[in-house]
């Protein structure tokens, strides 16, 4: 029998007015790109364009961060065949399809500046450590290998959303093999993009540097960042009764407890990589924490010890404040933060190794600003043009908190297509 209950609404509060917010993409779109205009013109006449070019990167690996760890949760729950995660899957998707094309454009400035970013590419190749990588540490290998990275994004995407879309017509469990199917090797694919790109694109910025732990870093902030990005549009969505079908209390406290886990495991992933590179006191491992206690950046590492662990850990710790709009949002807002400073802090020295430039914050901000208006403006147009959570996904019913006898799941859902 079905067993359900009438999910009562008159407790929640009323809808958000977001017709004010709906020029924000554009405006963050002009502003940033005066900005980002202004002080690249500036960064030409001063070093020759090379503070507009870290700038770039920089904002671009933030909000890469965020659709690599939409991917990774997208993944995993079709792998787990997750029923508590449904509710969230289609903008998930939506957030990791921004990696094809369009974060795939916006690298083509990273590629244009990469001369001024990356000196491996200027140095000569008696350096026996640039010598050894010559394959990939020129311009057309690291051209080649950064399409490939996005070439193995587009495909993986491409294959998930393509089968979720047509899931919601027919309703075939043949859509559900293949999103399984391409999960399995999505997966592994994954693992090794990731671990290749963020070598390739932040920590080869100082190339005689080598970290075992990095690959494994880089994806733990990534699903962190993802995962407050995740929350605070979940909590959007429930306000606008968007997704009040599916979603209920339950939902909002495992991406709570999946913060927190994360909050764990990124912060332990850091000090792992610092505890072995102090311990095994290697000058060619070592020199990339000394460059880090210089100047303003010992206390920007000190920000970070605070602000990305501990704060957040103590704040998610209870059971109750992982449901807490209240409490969960405001450590959302300092998640961002916090991984801006991060990335600020992987990324900068490698130019800047004296001190943080704080004489180039608003070209940072304009390059932020620019971006995340024009994948807002993406995102918002791929959320609207298609239904805002899966509907004949499986694990739907049991999202939306009704329960089934087993032997009354074959009757449910259409498992040819049709209209049932």
């Amino acid at each position: 029998m079905i067993m359900s209950s009438h999910k009562d609404t008159t407790h929640l509060p009323p809808k958000l007015d977001l017709s004010g917010w709906s020029k924000l993409p554009s405006v963050l779109m002009v502003g940033g790109g005066i900005l980002s205009v202004v002080g690249a013109l500036i960064s030409f006449k001063h070093d020759g364009g090379s503070a507009f070019g870290f700038s770039w990167l920089f904002a671009f690996i933030f909000y890469l961060t965020i659709a690599l760890g939409a991917l990774f949760l997208v993944i995993v729950h079709h792998l787990t065949d997750a029923g508590w995660s449904v509710p969230i899957r289609r903008f998930c998707e939506h957030l990791a399809s921004l990696l094809f094309p369009w974060l795939a454009i916006l690298f083509l400035p990273v590629i244009l500046f990469a001369p001024k970013i990356f000196t491996w590419l200027t140095l000569p190749a008696a350096d026996e450590l640039i010598r050894a990588r010559a394959p990939v540490f020129t311009l057309a290998g690291f051209v080649i290998v950064s399409a490939a990275f996005f070439g193995v994004w587009w495909l993986l995407t491409a294959r998930l959303r393509y089968w979720s879309l047509r899931q919601d017509v027919t309703g075939d469990a043949l859509c559900v093999r293949k999103m399984r199917f391409h999960s399995g090797w999505g997966i592994l694919a994954f693992a090794a993009t990731i671990t290749g790109a963020s070598v390739l694109w932040v920590k080869s910025l100082q190339y005689q540097w080598f970290s075992a732990m990095y690959g494994v870093y880089f994806f733990s902030d990534c699903t962190w960042i993802a995962l407050a990005t995740v929350y605070v549009i979940t909590v959007i969505l429930q306000r606008q009764r968007v997704l009040d079908e599916v979603l209920h209390d339950s939902q909002f406290y495992f991406l709570g407890v999946w913060f927190f886990a994360f909050t764990v495991f990124s912060a332990y992933t850091e000090f792992a990589q610092y505890f072995v590179v102090w311990n095994a006191n290697m000058p060619t491992e070592t020199f990339y924490y000394l460059i880090r206690e210089r100047g303003t950046w010992w206390w920007v590492s000190m920000i970070l010890i605070v602000g990305h662990f501990f704060v957040p850990f103590f704040l998610l710790l209870p059971v109750k404040a992982k449901s807490n709009f209240k409490i969960v949002l405001p450590v959302c807002a300092l998640a961002w933060l916090m991984h801006a400073l991060d990335l600020s802090f992987n990324i900068l020295p490698a130019a800047r190794p004296d001190g943080y430039p704080l004489r180039w914050i608003p070209l940072q901000l304009g390059c932020l600003a620019f971006m995340g208006g024009f994948l807002a403006w993406v995102f918002l147009k791929k959320f609207a043009s298609h239904a805002p959570y899966p509907q004949r996904d499986p694990r739907v019913l049991e999202a939306m908190g009704i329960g089934l006898e087993p032997e009354e799941y074959p009757d449910t859902l259409p498992a040819n297509g049709g209209d049932q």
